[in-house]
C-alpha cells in the first residue's frame, strides 16, 4: 500500500501537478492540504481509477482532501474536542483495515498569542484522538502538513528564529508528547541522517536547498513494522509554478 501527502497551496492551480504525482506513484491514498476552495469548486480528477472527498471551508482558506484509488470510508470530517473550530484542517478514512489521517496543523504564526494558543490546543487534541485510537490497537497513520519541525536537523541553517511557531520549544513538546505515543516518524526512521527537507519558501530558498521538514507520515507500531520505503518527491517541487511544498509517501507491506 502506498499513502502520500502533499500541501498543493491551492488545488485549483496545481490539479495538474497532483494528476502527474498520481501517474508517477500510484497511490493508493493521498491527502491534501491548503485545497483554498469550497467543496463545489475542487476540479475533477483526470487520472483514472481514483476519486476524492473533500473538505472545505468558507472563503476559500485552509482546505483538505483525500484522494483515494478504490474504495474507502470516509469516518470523520473535523478532528474532535473542540465544537467552535470550524476550520478545515482533519480528514480520517478507512481502508483496507487501516485508519488513516490527513491533516493541515496550524501554523502558528498568525493571530499572535492566540494564534499560537490555537495552534498547541489543537496539537493537543490531536494527541488525545491519537491516543484514543492507538488504546483501541487500531492501525494508524497520520499523515499532512504539521507545521511543525521536530528538531534543529529538520531545517537549514539559520532558516527560522527560535520563537517561530514551528520550532517554538512548546510545540517541539507537543510534538514529541504526540510520537511518545508509540509512533514512528517514517522519514526519519528511514533516513535518519540524510532526513529531507518537504518546504521551501518562493524565490532561490529550493535551488540552494533552504528547506524545512514539516510534511511528516506518523506511523503505529502495527504499521511501522510493515514500512518499507518512503521519500518526498522532489521532483513536483521543480516543475513550473509548483506549490511551496514537495509531496511526501510510504510504502507499507501487505
Amino acid at each position: 500500500m502506498r499513502l502520500a501527502t502533499f500541501n498543493v497551496n491551492s488545488i485549483r492551480r496545481r490539479a495538474p501537478h497532483l494528476g502527474r504525482f498520481l501517474e508517477r506513484h500510484e497511490p493508493d491514498l493521498i491527502f491534501l492540504q491548503e485545497t483554498k476552495c469550497k467543496n463545489e469548486e475542487f476540479p475533477p480528477l483526470e487520472v483514472a481509477g481514483y476519486t476524492y472527498s473533500a473538505v472545505g471551508q468558507h472563503g476559500g482558506r485552509n482546505g483538505v482532501a483525500v484522494v483515494g484509488r478504490g474504495e474507502f470510508e470516509v469516518i470523520a470530517e473535523a478532528l474532535p474536542g473542540d465544537e467552535a473550530d470550524t476550520q478545515a484542517r482533519f480528514i480520517a478514512v478507512r481502508k483496507d483495515g487501516i485508519v488513516a489521517a490527513g491533516i493541515y496543523l496550524p501554523n502558528g504564526n498568525s493571530g499572535g498569542e492566540d494564534g499560537l494558543a490555537f495552534k498547541w490546543r489543537w496539537m493537543d487534541r490531536l494527541r488525545s484522538w491519537a491516543a484514543a485510537e492507538l488504546d483501541a490497537f487500531t492501525p494508524l497513520v497520520i499523515l499532512g502538513d504539521f507545521n511543525v519541525c521536530p528538531t534543529d536537523h529538520d531545517m537549514a541553517p539559520r532558516t527560522l528564529p527560535p520563537t517561530d511557531a514551528l520550532v517554538h520549544p512548546e510545540t517541539r513538546a507537543r510534538w514529541r508528547a504526540l510520537t511518545h505515543l508509540g509512533l514512528t516518524d517514517a522519514l526519519l526512521a528511514l533516513h535518519a541522517h540524510e532526513t529531507p527537507y518537504t518546504y521551501w519558501d518562493y524565490g532561490s530558498a529550493f535551488e540552494q536547498n533552504r528547506g524545512l521538514r514539516i510534511d511528516h507520515a506518523l506511523l503505529s507500531p502495527e504499521l511501522a513494522e510493515r514500512l518499507l520505503t518512503c521519500g518526498v518527491d522532489l521532483k513536483a517541487r521543480s516543475e513550473e509554478q509548483p506549490s511551496d511544498h514537495a509531496p511526501v509517501w510510504i510504502d507499507l507491506a501487505d
